[in-house]
């Protein structure tokens, strides 16, 4: 089956090629052998992933060999698949590209073929080493100017330039300098550089999820979620901007590219956009704006997500529960930015559909709605009920299960029309929902499978994403073959073209990692110079001076690093870069303000600016994409998509100042919903503010008003705090008594105070993540990795277990527990929603009737 990139012109295929897969493609044995590589790659990755080596004991490989293998793939099939220039033949592959990748497969795979050798001599490269680690940051580096670009070879090559000019530079900026033995060995030869964690996660994560996206646009999932969203949204007032919304939000969840998903869905909403009147400059926007928020949409994010499992030390499945309630947010407040632009622009619906009753169509929603949510709950019980009833066997019967429900969805879609391949631009025909939804019901199961394996089982992220590729590939070879049979027609020719689509999702999830791959290694360079110099202590004092300790100031400086950062470098690297340099300092300079910042809120501050930079023009790829489409000017559509952007920018320093937002401390289902429907109202609100239109044009008091409501439902707790503290003070010799009693997986704060490494006086506010209740308050904070000491009326940290909880918290090992701050005993801060949704309920009403007034309504 076509994937939704192949439907786009020849044009649009090149930019997306050019971007993401390698613009050559080479016909004949050259042709043969790039494909052969790749899917070479993809089943190697597949293998790594899957439990299969550890069973048959056969192809275990460590990290760090598993990494060599990676680069070596990526580092061959760049040279091939990217030509040096614009000039370069694009229909064959130069003799010195040959050497450069032959040369690069064997300096990215060194590690590997030299790993016993290597190790008998840490730190003490021979002439080969040296030779070949020179070499191999050379390809690499000429390997990120082709496949990611100028700008991130060029900064990578200057922070190699500053670990070997240390003495050279400015006093704030001077360090020793690195000699070239000691600057290869540390970037080459060990885990600290090339081969470190942005390498690892792309090996052992990001290119699984990749495949499983790769996949499932073959099988056909992308157009299905196109389709459903058309039929859903098609027939309503700017409904094809509500369908590049929806469709990008539901393409984005197994998609973690920009350029593609632009691609992929714009080729038809951009047009039809068009069509119903918004104007190419805006549609280009609307679709880019709305794609490249797919990659806050889990459960496949960004790349730069799963670097988080590193950085930020929780579980991926943490992260998406984190991530989940600020993408939806975002993409509501998208989806609310259309509706207004189509009610301003009084736009009419260009497809119609019967109308039905208002009373029908909510029974029907309902039904729907309420039914889908039984379903998932009894499957759930049922589920949770074999693994308690029987054991081992449990596993072979949830996939007796699993395959019922996949021959039941097969037959919905036999008994239904086949879904469309595209979207009739010049005339549109409407689509009736269910039916469209029940076409498809099948290419649910992969991604059900994920989110189980993720968030119930908690399985690693590789280990997911191999049991939802496996479910994907049974389902590719045989959805053909069983509709037919169900349909009772010949099923000639479906075996086999399951089987191509197979092969072809393979080879298609390997060009898409290439890129990925080289700039993840090029990262390393970054990360390597960071750690060789010491510029991370040097670039605290930086953002202290330039914040001047303030937080908010820190915050918009480092949102407008990631945004220029952005303008030419991918978002791994923008992220590393950033979380590497920034984030522990906002963190730190946070804790010695009072305030108590989770790390995570930090690393995802970071990659939701990071990701901006696919739209902010002049270099916005994104942008160009859907310019491309639109027929407009990039610059244009990039400067109204960044606009439109900004409407959802309030997003993460909300998240900062209410860790709520993240579903961190929410307690009880009761709270969740509260929170949940508050958030939700609010950025409807700022949203209308920021378009000047509710019901009606706000005048200035109603936005006013507005803005008001807007910060009691997103920040109640700043006006609790200003009536009543949130903690009470309490002597820190209670400290083991105070854990003893804290509830499971709570949060214990500490005032904590003591003498940096220069010499100053600092105190600061810690809090460390509790665990399960029931023991010891000692042993729960030991289980922690934090170790108290009693010194009288005294309690000091007397040591920190390197990587635990309290260590990435903000314990200092020798510091003295100065304060506890345990949660007083106040009323609830959401008692404050209840004035915010006051002044909306008051502002609709006095829109109303003076709509009312004036014969509008």
């Amino acid at each position: 089956m076509a994937s939704d990139i192949e439907k786009a012109s020849s044009e649009l295929q090149q930019l997306v090629a050019d971007t993401d897969t390698g613009g050559r493609k080479p016909a004949g044995t050259t042709g043969a052998l790039i494909f052969a590589v790749a899917l070479a790659w993809a089943l190697f990755q597949f293998w790594y992933a899957s439990p299969l080596p550890f069973v048959l004991r056969f192809g275990v490989l460590n990290d760090t060999e598993a990494r060599a293998v990676h680069l070596a793939f990526a580092m061959f099939l760049s040279f091939l698949a990217w030509p040096a220039t614009k000039r370069s033949p694009r229909d064959r592959v130069p003799v010195l590209d040959w050497v450069f990748a032959l040369a690069g497969a064997f300096a990215g795979a060194y590690l590997l073929l030299f790993y016993t050798e290597l190790s008998t001599r840490p730190g003490q490269p021979n002439l080969m080493d040296v030779v070949v680690a020179t070499a191999g940051m050379v390809l690499l580096l000429e390997a990120t100017r082709r496949a990611v670009g100028w700008p991130m070879a060029v900064l990578a090559a200057l922070f190699i330039f500053y670990a070997m000019a240390g003495p050279l530079m400015p006093e704030v900026l001077q360090h020793k300098g690195a000699s070239l033995n000691r600057l290869v060995s540390h970037m080459w030869l060990t885990t600290e550089g090339v081969y470190g964690i942005a390498l690892g996660v792309s090996t052992g994560a990001i290119f699984v999820y990749v495949l499983f996206g790769a996949l499932l646009d073959k099988a056909g999932g992308g157009n299905y979620m196109m389709q459903v969203s058309f039929a859903a949204l098609g027939h309503l007032r700017g409904g094809p901007a509500k369908v590049a919304v929806v469709s990008s939000a539901l393409n984005g969840m197994i998609s973690g590219s920009s350029v593609s998903n632009v691609v992929s869905g714009g080729i038809f909403t951009i047009p039809l956009m068009k069509k119903a009147g918004y104007g190419g400059v805006k549609a280009g926007a609307i679709e880019t704006m709305s794609s490249v928020n797919g990659q806050l949409m889990p459960p496949v994010m960004g790349a730069a997500a799963f670097l988080m499992v590193e950085y930020v030390g929780i579980p991926y499945s943490d992260i998406v529960k984190h991530a989940l309630l600020p993408a939806v947010l975002s993409y509501i407040g998208l989806f609310y930015i259309v509706h207004l632009e189509a009610v301003k622009m009084g736009m009419n619906p260009i497809v119609q559909r019967e109308a039905k009753p208002w009373r029908v169509r909510l029974l029907r929603n309902g039904l729907g709605l309420s039914g889908s949510i039984i379903v998932v709950g009894a499957l759930y019980y049922l589920f949770e009920g074999m693994k308690l009833w029987l054991g081992e066997a449990a596993g072979w019967s949830i996939g007796v299960v699993v395959a019922a429900l996949y021959l039941y969805a097969i037959r919905e879609a036999a008994a239904s029309p086949d879904l469309p391949q595209d979207v009739d631009i010049e005339d549109p025909k409407p689509l009736e929902t269910w039916p469209t939804v029940k076409a498809g019901l099948h290419f649910l199961l992969p991604i059900g499978t994920l989110i189980w394996c993720l968030m119930v089982e908690e399985m690693s992220p590789s280990l997911s994403a191999f049991w939802a590729i496996s479910v994907l590939i049974v389902l590719m070879v045989t959805q053909h073959p069983l509709v037919a049979f169900f349909r009772k027609v010949p099923a000639a020719g479906s075996w086999r073209g399951g089987w191509s689509d197979v092969v072809a999702g393979f080879h298609d999830g390997s060009r898409n990692m290439i890129g990925i791959g080289i700039a993840t290694a090029t990262a390393g360079i970054i990360v390597g110079g960071i750690t060789l110099t010491g510029l991370g202590l040097r670039m605290t004092e930086f953002v202290e001076f330039v914040s001047q300790g303030n937080v908010m100031l820190m915050l918009l400086f480092i949102a407008f690093v990631c945004l220029v950062l952005g303008l030419g470098v991918p978002t791994t690297a923008n992220y590393v870069l950033v979380a590497t340099l920034m984030a522990p300092v906002v963190v730190e300079l946070g804790a010695q303000s009072g305030l108590i910042i989770p790390l995570i809120a930090v690393h995802l501050f970071v990659f939701y600016y990071g990701i901006m930079g696919d739209i902010t023009p002049p270099v916005g790829l994104a942008t160009f994409a859907a310019a491309a489409i639109s027929g407009e000017d990039a610059i244009q559509t990039g400067v109204q998509g960044a606009l439109y952007a900004l409407r959802t920018v309030i997003l993460p320093f909300i998240w900062i100042f209410n860790s709520q937002l993240l579903l961190i401390d929410v307690d009880g289902a009761g709270e969740l919903m509260r929170v949940v429907a508050a958030c939700t109202i609010a950025m409807l609100v700022f949203t209308a503010i920021t378009m000047g239109w509710f019901r009606d044009k706000c005048r200035w008091w109603e936005i006013i008003l507005l803005t008001m409501a807007v910060t009691l439902l997103f920040r109640p707790g700043f006006f609790m705090d200003r009536i009543t503290p949130e903690y009470r003070d309490v002597s820190a010799v209670q400290v083991f008594e105070v854990a003893k009693a804290a509830d499971p997986n709570d949060q214990m704060v500490m005032l904590i105070k003591g003498t940096t490494i220069e010499g100053e006086e600092v105190t600061k506010t810690v809090a460390l993540r509790l665990g399960a209740a029931g023991a010891e308050g000692r042993k729960r904070l030991a289980d922690a990795g934090l170790q108290l000491v009693p010194l009288g009326d005294q309690v000091q940290i007397g040591a920190l277990k390197f990587g635990s909880r309290a260590h990435k918290g903000g314990f200092e090992q020798g510091w003295d527990v100065a304060m506890l701050k345990v949660k007083a005993d106040r009323p609830s801060k959401h008692w404050f929603y209840l004035p915010g949704l006051l002044l909306i309920v008051l502002v609709w009403w006095l829109q109303g009737r003076r709509m009312r007034r004036e014969g509008r309504l």
